[in-house]
């Protein structure tokens, strides 16, 4: 099984979608790379010569992925709200920070519907 950047790929898949089982890697990002290499998109993960591992490695170790790509999302977020933007405030009330209404939409963001009396919630006893 191929290892990069401390992810197993899965070895029986093209190495084109294999190299997208690592954060920070698109279907995109992973045929570019290639190109770049000169590797065959359509080789099986576990195909791959030692030669052509090796390159990849050091090639997917250059990018900004997996926990450093993670952690300048987050410190981006941060700097938003500490400067006080429109979209800081968005991010820190779990609201939509894109433009999207909020009214009747974005479940996803915030939560499950609260029903009962006037929206409030009702408490039960534990």
């Amino acid at each position: 099984m191929l290892r990069i950047a401390g992810v197993p790929l899965p070895g029986n898949k093209n190495i084109r979608i294999a190299l997208t089982y690592i954060k920070g890697i698109g279907q995109s990002r992973s045929a570019k790379l290639l190109d770049e290499l000169r590797i065959d998109p359509a080789t099986k993960a576990d195909d791959l010569s030692e030669e052509n591992q090796a390159r990849l490695r050091a090639k997917v170790e250059e990018l900004e992925i997996e926990g450093e790509l993670t952690r300048r999302v987050s410190m981006d977020v941060k700097r938003l709200q500490d400067i006080g933007t429109w979209r800081g405030y968005r991010h820190r009330r779990k609201l939509p920070v894109r433009g999207q209404t909020s009214r009747r939409n974005a479940r996803t963001k915030r939560g499950k519907k609260k029903t009962g009396l006037s929206g409030r919630v009702t408490l039960t006893k534990t």
